[in-house]
Order: C-alpha cells, then structure tokens, then sequence
C-alpha cells in the first residue's frame, strides 16, 4: 500500500469512529489473513458505538475460532449484530471469548425481540426441564442455564443497539429483559426442584414426590413485576409457599415451608452463585416481610398476616408493581390477587403521603457526595423521581378510581393523563423524560454487562455512550441532553410530589408552633446544650413532617430535651438520638416504646447523653433500643447460649469469611448489652468483668472453630491447640477496653514437631486476623508468654514445661497464676493447667523469687507510668491502684497457694478472700485493698464508656470527670467527689499494700 493509500485508509478509519488509527489498521491487517476482508470488517465497524473495542475483541475471536468467525461473516445481519454488541459490551467480548459456540446462534439477532414464550422455552430446554424437574441438579445445570441466558440477551441488545431509534423501544427492552429473569429464574427452579430432591450432594435432599407437591410462587417486584428491567440490576423477589389442601394435610404446613425454602435458596445460586460461567444478576428477596431479618419464604396465609399488622407504607408502595414471573403461577395469581386491596387503600393510612416524601429524600440522602452529579437512577432529576410522582399520584388518586392502577410507570402516566390527574405536557416531559434515562441507564450497564446507574466522568466514555445511545453526536453533546433532561424532572417532580405537603403545611395550626427560633436556641443554651443551634437542627429533623413518628416525638421533645439536658454530654445523646431514630424509621415498637414508656425514654436518653461507646454502637445495632423496656434484655446472656447462637451460626455460613462476620457481629451486640446495662446499674462490676470475658472467650472459641478446619489439613488433625487466657482475661476481669491477654500452646501428637510448629503459627495469625473488629477492637496480646516478646508465639507443652523446668523467671510464675485454659482441646488445656499449677503453686517457697517480684514491682512503678502522667491518677499502675492489689495477691499466691487451696484461683478478689480468711491479710487490709481495686476498675470501664476510648488515667477535665461520675451513679456536679473518693480510697489501700508487699 502506498503512502497516499495508507494515509486515505487511516482518515477512512477516523470517519468510522476509530482512536486508534495504526493499531486498528493493523487488526484489520491481521483480520485479512484470517479470511476477513478489510471492507467488511470497516463497513461492520461503522455500526459499532466504540469501534476499536470491537475491532480488538473481534481480532481476539478470529485468534480463539478463526473457522467460527467466518462463517459468522456470512450472515449480513449477524455480522452486524456482532460488531454492534462487541462495540458496546465488553461483557458480551468476554462470553463470546469463553464461548465461541454462541457466534453462530447470531444469525437470530438484530431481526426482532424474542418473545416471552420463546425464551422461557429455550432455558427450559437449556436444562433439560420436564414435568418442572431438570435433567441434572448439578453445576453444570447452572452453567448451561448462564450460558443459554447471555445467548437470549445478546439477542435482545442486537436488536436493541441495532434500531434506529433506541429510545422508543425502551419499554419494549425492558420488558423483555424482564421476561428473560422470568424465565431464568424457571430454569433455575427447575434445576433447584432436582437438586433439592436427590439430584446434588449436599443439596439437602426431600423426596421427589414431595418437592413435586410443594409450590413455590416467585413474585416478581420492582421492575421486574412492572417488566422494566434494566441489563443488569438485581431481581427484587418475594417467594411464596403453597401446596394443595391434600399434599398440605400430608406434609403440613412446616415441611412444605421447608422445602420451599430449599428450593428458593437453590433457586437464587442457580442465577447468582459462583461458577465457571459469572453469575447473570443479584437475586434479591429483601421486599419480603421483615427484609433481611425475616423468613425467606412464607405462606399466603403468613405475608397477608404480616401485610395487615405490621407492613409500613413503603411496603404497600413496593407491592403496587408485583407480579408472578415464575414457579406456581395460580399461587401467585393468588398473593397477588390477595394484597392489591391493601396496595390500593394504604394511602388511607395515616401520614402516607409523608412517609412515601421522606422515603425519596432519604435515597438522595445517601448517595455519596462524589456520586450525585453522575447518578442517573438515584439523583435529583434521575428516574427514582419520576418513579416516586408517579407512585404517590397512583396509590393517592387509585384509592376511588381503579383505572390508573398500572404496574408499569408509562403506562401509568398514560393512566393519569387520560383521567386529568397530571397535565397532558408534565406527562409528555416525563415520558419522552423516562425513556432518554433508561436507555442511558442501558447503555452505561451494557458497557461491561455490570451493575452500574453512574453516567460515565472520561470524555472517551462519554463518545461511545453517545454513539450508542443515537442522542447525540458527541460526548459534551450527550452531557449537555442528560443536565438538560435532570432539570426539567426535577421541576416537575417538585411541583407535583409535595402538593399534598404543602397544603398540609398550610393547615397546620398557629399555636403548635410555641417558641420562636431565637427563644429555643436562648432555653436550649440555658438548660446545658453546648450547640444550641445544632440541637435545633436535630429537633426539627426530628418532629418535621407529618409522619406519626414525627407526631409521637413533637409531643415527647419537651421531656426528652429535659432528658437530654439533665445527662452528661446532651449535645450528643440529641445527635446520637437522631441518627437511632433515623435508622428505626416508622418501626413499630420503636414508636411504641417511646409513646408508651416513659422508663424506657428515659433511660435512652440517659444511655445516649452518658455515653459515646454505647451510641456508637447503638447507631450499628438500632434494635438495641427494645431492650430498655425490659430489665430481663440487659441482663448479660449466659456463656451456654452464646455458644450455642455462635455455633447456629457457622452453622449457616458456608465460608469463614461470612461466619465470623455474624459471630463479630454477636460480640458487639453483647457488649453494648453489657455497656447499656452497666450505665442502667442493671449489672455489678463483677458482673460486667464476667460477661465480658465469657463475649471474649466464645468469640476466640468460635474463630478458633472457624478457622482450624482452613488451616489444620485432615491428615495433621491428630494436633492439638489450646488458647490460655492470662492477666485479667484469665482472672474473669475485664473492662471495657481491656486488651485479651493470652498464650499459645499445642501438642504434636504424632505430627512432625516442626509441621506442627508451623501449623500452630499459622492458627495463631488466623485467630488474630478473623477477630480483628475496628468498630470494637479485639487485641490478642501473646506479650505475657515466655520471654516475653522475643519468645516464640506458641510452644509445645513439653516446650512449655522445659522452659519452665530450666529457665523459668518470676514474673513467668507470677503471669502463671492467672492463666486459664479458653479454648480447643480440653485435654491440651488440662495438662497446661496441671503444668501451671506446679509453677504457680510450688511447695517450697522461692526467697529470691519473690525478692525478684518486689523489684521488678519497684521498677515499674518507676519506668512504666506514661510521661507527664500524675502516677496518682493512674488507674492500673498508681500507688494503691489496680497493680498494687493485684501484685499483693500475686506475691501472697506465689508463697502461700501451696498450702491454702482456696487461693488457688485466677481471680483477684477470690485469692484475696481467701487470703484473709486464712489470716494472711488483716479484714481491714483486704476490705481496702478490694474497695481500691473495684474503684480502679469501675472508672476504667467508665472511661472507655463516656469517650469511646480507651484510657488508664483518671481525666483531669471536670466535665469529664462529672460524666464518669454519673456513669458511677454519683450526682451531678460531682466531679470533685470522684476525685477525692478514688485519691482517698487509693491512699488507703496502698498503705496496707507497703506493709503487707515490702514489709
């Protein structure tokens, strides 16, 4: 080729849309030699949106099935169809690249749409399906059912992409991508019905006469029920379960329950689980009654019991759209048949109209800042908000007239413009509005065949969207379309969404409004808010609007401020209160609680005002909130029932990842059980220091249980390990904050020694990476061990028990008198203990050891304290604190257990009592020495408790020091007295510690 030729060629490549002009001249180049001609591979680049991503992915199938490729090339039309798909997804170049089989069916593409008939029929068959069952239940199945599904799809985007005007076949679009999830998830519970009924191991299996007898209805919500499905979003669903009366007199209502459940649970890893071919989209059941928390699957009788006691109105909203779209249609028929009364007569609820403002407010509130102006689904101007004028027009005006009772949203404003209930233009904006969205919508998900509602930053991108959309010819030019569009729904929006607000608005009468701005923020700034102008805004968020929740909290405000104000830190109890109320919503009990119980109002705002940890943790774990109306709920759980919830839930979760989340997530709800009841003074020191130790130890227990299994292989099970708590998690005395003093130990047993060493390290690296939790932090800190830091983490028991034979120090007994055995094995943990007990408890005294003790004591009293710090003040290492007790009756343990057995024991203030009682330590002398300790630890909690953070030193601030005084129950304006109790109370028992430690 000539210069001239070559030059002439590239602008030829520019005019057709290439970037790359040399690279795409050399794939043209490399197509050639494949049986390509240039001309038809230029004439097929000109009807794709991103023409060099096609010519590259067509060059990569040529490379894959040359043979394929061309005889591809011989179908005019399905030439097209290909160079239009691969140059606006990148998803559909990658599953032609796994599946080059698929080129051929293209030969159907870009002619039509295929029906709703034919693609059920096709993944049906794609499975083997006959009678319901599928030919196989295995992996396979499911791959099949992928595969069949992208080649369904891929018909629908070449017509799609083929059109010449794309944005009048939305609705069409979308209404057979809706159709294919339909008949996906058929295929899918076709596959589950064999699976669940012998057809996979591990399945869980019924007999095939029985799953044959369980219905299960899949109703699809959302815009699958109103078949306006985007390429990728996730399936909203609601399963129903069903039998006839003879098959539900047989099996009961429990077993067909069960298999339904199965089946769904089946039937959702067929569309989404992982396997060779990705997962088609999200399969989510969240609609259902009680979302996440509730049952996957119930009866008909069980959701219309639920929808008539305890649904909210948003509920009813998202029900207008249900349909049946696969699974038992007449059960469907009949869920749906049952709930479109109570769809259509929600809107008679109380303060509907508000509930469903607030709920379109609270989507644009959480879109992250950086998102708000790409947002096409969720933003101002974006589909949501003419999706939500369109419900609440609908559901206010369906109420009397039944005609504008449409699932679809265009064909709904169809509805209310032929009915006078929105202007013909407002209508005509929205629609022409609706359709410009969606297909963009398209467009950005079919790039990479990927969730996504974000309009891309890239000029580049902005191109391509705008060649395959066909509403613009540049990429400034599509922006420019999609701002322009933004504005005008938003306006409308606006006017037609809050008419009902304001003339409520309007109606409201004068004396509710009782104090102007600047009077409230004057009362707030005179009864303790340190913001009274943040507090103002907390209080309208929370009593705006007409919701009953709003209602509820207008008439409680008055007290609660009070409340508010009467706790340690109001400005946040007020933050904390609202955000925990935000996250409650309209909920029930929540509303109830706080109307009807004024103990249970009460205590929140004293729990929220006094403490920084538990709001927090609050915020995370709003149903919290319930246990304030009964005393029994902030009571710490026993150790068997947490064990028993820890082990339910590996039970459920297949992998360690999501198993220690739950079991992560057990923990914090435990101590903010603990933290609440602490603050209430539902619960004792010593009973705090126990139920945080027994969260502590099923937490190790239960990681411990999670990760063995991923790190010991079958043939090295024969090892044992054991975990040893030490220090205050070993004597049953932890704070809140406290670190998890602990110790390593195995035994080989017939596994080499140095497999097992390895082994033993590699648990110890996973327990502290699947308990690591930075919303409460777990520290596992081995630094007790021997040698301390520089020995190794974990040991053999004969390792164990040389060191200790040959080189043991004294603080290495010392440490030892508080080492327990937590968890794995029971019998590795009672050799420990049997070697501990002959360290700890020896029978002739060690002189120079217990000199040793004194000492080192000695020196950290010197060296340890932090810089600058009071060593009065310090909680842990101050004289008369919480080090001078316990060393006491550490030296006391180390020279006298021998011989008195009751001071055999990991707890402090147990070998204390039994100390005295032996005569070791004067009445007196052990009464102060226990006041101090028990002081020392109550203010340590109560540190960590009104900060959130964990400190050893008593504050010198005297805001702070009140707020940890009314955490111990003093009165207000007591910081002084905490002051001089613990100084006074620490100066007493160190007295009777330098007698009885030194003399």
């Amino acid at each position: 080729m000539s210069a001239s030729e070559r030059s002439s060629s590239l602008t030829h490549l520019a005019r057709l849309g290439f970037s790359g002009l040399a690279e795409a001249d050399a794939l043209l180049g490399e197509l050639e030699l494949a049986g390509i001609p240039r001309e038809s591979a230029m004439s097929a680049a000109a009807v794709a949106a991103d023409p060099d991503e096609a010519i590259g992915a067509v060059a990569r199938l040529a490379r894959r099935d040359e043979k394929a490729l061309r005889a591809l090339r011989e179908d005019g039309q399905a030439w097209r169809a290909l160079w239009a798909l691969l140059g606006a997804s990148t998803g559909f170049a990658d599953f032609f690249l796994r599946n080059p089989g698929e080129l051929a069916h293209l030969k159907d593409a870009g002619h039509s749409l295929p029906s709703g008939e034919e693609m059920r029929g096709s993944l049906l068959e794609a499975v083997g399906a006959e009678g319901g069952f599928a030919a196989d239940g295995g992996e396979t199945a499911w791959v099949a059912l992928r595969v069949r599904y992208r080649r369904m799809l891929a018909r629908i985007a070449a017509f799609d992409l083929l059109s010449d005007a794309p944005v009048d076949h939305v609705p069409e679009v979308a209404a057979r991508l809706a159709d294919a999830a339909g008949a996906a998830l058929e295929a899918s519970l076709a596959v589950a019905r064999t699976r669940v009924s012998g057809g996979a191991a591990g399945a869980g299996l019924f007999p095939r006469e029985q799953v044959a007898q369980a219905q299960l209805a899949i109703i699809g919500m959302g815009k699958t029920g109103a078949r306006e499905l985007n390429y990728v979003s996730d399936v909203d669903v609601i399963f129903v379960a069903g039998a006839e009366e003879d098959a539900l007199a047989e099996l009961g209502e429990s077993r067909i329950v069960d298999i339904a459940t199965r089946l769904a649970v089946q039937t959702m890893r067929g569309i989404s689980g992982i396997e060779i071919e990705p997962p088609l989209w999200e399969v989510d059941a969240n609609l259902r009654p009680e979302g996440k928390q509730g049952a996957l699957v119930r009866t008909l009788d069980s959701h219309l019991a639920y929808y008539d006691r305890w649904a909210k109105s948003w509920e009813f909203q998202a029900l207008l759209k249900a349909r049946p779209i696969a699974g038992d249609i007449g059960l469907g028929d009949a869920y749906v048949a049952a709930v479109q009364p109570k769809v259509w007569t929600s809107a008679a609820r109380e303060n509907f109209v508000d509930s469903v403002q607030r709920m379109r407010e609270r989507v644009t509130e959480h879109i992250p800042a950086g998102e708000v102006s790409f947002q096409i689904k969720l933003g101002p101007g974006g589909i949501r908000d003419i999706e939500f004028t369109v419900q609440l027009l609908q559901l206010v005006h369906g109420l009397s007239d039944d005609r504008i009772r449409q699932r679809g949203t265009l064909e709904a404003l169809d509805a209310l413009v032929a009915e006078g209930y929105i202007g013909r233009s407002e209508a005509s904006a929205f629609s022409r509005d609706y359709r410009v969205l969606r297909l963009l919508e398209h467009r950005v998900q079919l790039r990479h065949l990927r969730r996504t509602h974000l309009m891309p930053a890239r000029p580049e991108d902005l191109r391509v969207l705008a060649r395959a959309t066909g509403l613009s010819d540049s990429g400034p030019g599509v922006w420019e379309l999609w701002e322009s569009v933004k504005r005008e729904v938003r306006d409308i929006h606006v006017r037609l969404f809050y008419r009902p607000l304001l003339s409520a608005v309007a109606a409201l009468p004068e004396d509710e409004r009782v104090l102007s701005a600047a009077q409230a923020h004057d009362r707030l700034a005179a009864i303790g808010f340190a913001d009274p102008a943040g507090a103002l805004r907390h209080i309208a968020a929370l009593t705006s609007g007409l919701s009953r929740k709003a209602t509820i909290q207008r008439h409680l405000m008055p007290v609660m401020i009070r409340w508010f104000a009467d706790g340690v830190d109001p400005d946040y109890g007020l933050l904390a209160f609202r955000r925990l109320s935000e996250r409650l919503g309209d909920t029930p009990w929540f509303l109830r609680m706080l109307r009807d119980s004024s103990a249970a109002a009460e205590s929140l705002t004293r729990v929220l005002s006094g403490s920084r940890y538990v709001g927090e943790l609050m915020e995370w774990i709003p149903e919290s909130a319930a246990w304030l109306d009964d005393d029994e709920l902030l009571r710490p759980r026993s150790g068997v029932a947490l064990q028993q919830e820890a082990r339910a839930i590996q039970a459920r979760h297949g992998s360690v990842d999501e198993a220690m989340r739950s079991v992560r997530a057990l923990r914090r709800r435990e101590l903010l059980r603990t933290a609440m009841g602490a603050i209430l003074g539902s619960v004792t020191i010593e009973e705090v220091a126990d139920a945080l130790t027994t969260v502590t130890e099923v937490t190790i227990q239960a990681t411990l249980r999670a990760v063995r299994p991923t790190v010991v292989p079958p043939e090295h099970d024969a090892l044992d390990f054991s975990v040893i708590a030490m220090g205050r998690f070993g004597g049953r005395e932890l704070g809140f904050g406290s670190d998890a003093d602990v110790m390593y130990v195995y035994r080989p047993n017939g596994v080499d020694p140095q497999r097992a060493h390895e082994l033993s390290l590699k648990l110890v690296a996973a327990l502290r990476q699947q308990s690591e939790d930075h919303r409460v932090p777990l520290d596992l800190d081995a630094g007790l061990r021997p040698e301390g830091r520089n020995g190794p983490l974990a040991r053999s028991i004969d390792a164990y028990e040389e060191y200790y034979r040959r080189w043991s120090l004294s603080w290495e007994a010392q440490a030892l008198l508080r080492a327990r055995g937590v968890a794995g094995s029971v019998k590795l943990i009672e050799a420990f203990t049997q070697l501990a007990d002959r360290v700890r408890y020896p029978e002739r005294v060690d002189e120079q050891g217990l000199r040793e003790i004194k000492r080192i004591k000695a020196r950290v009293e010197s060296e340890r304290l932090p810089q600058g710090v009071d060593p009065a003040r310090h909680l842990k290492l101050g004289p008369g604190s919480l080090s001078d007790v316990e060393w006491l009756v550490q030296l006391l343990q180390l020279a006298h257990a021998h011989d008195v057995p009751g001071m055999r024991t990991t707890s402090t203030l147990d070998a204390l009592a039994a100390a005295r009682e032996a005569g070791l330590v004067p009445a007196v002398g052990a009464e102060r020495l226990a006041e101090a300790w028990r002081l020392a630890s109550r203010l340590r909690s109560a540190n960590t408790l009104l900060s959130g953070q964990t400190s050893d030193v008593l504050p010198v601030d005297r805001k702070k020091l009140d707020g940890i005084g009314r955490l111990l129950e003093y009165p207000p304006r007591s910081a002084t007295q905490v002051e001089e109790d613990y100084l006074g109370t620490t100066r007493r028992a160190r007295r009777v510690f330098e007698k009885l430690f030194y003399g």
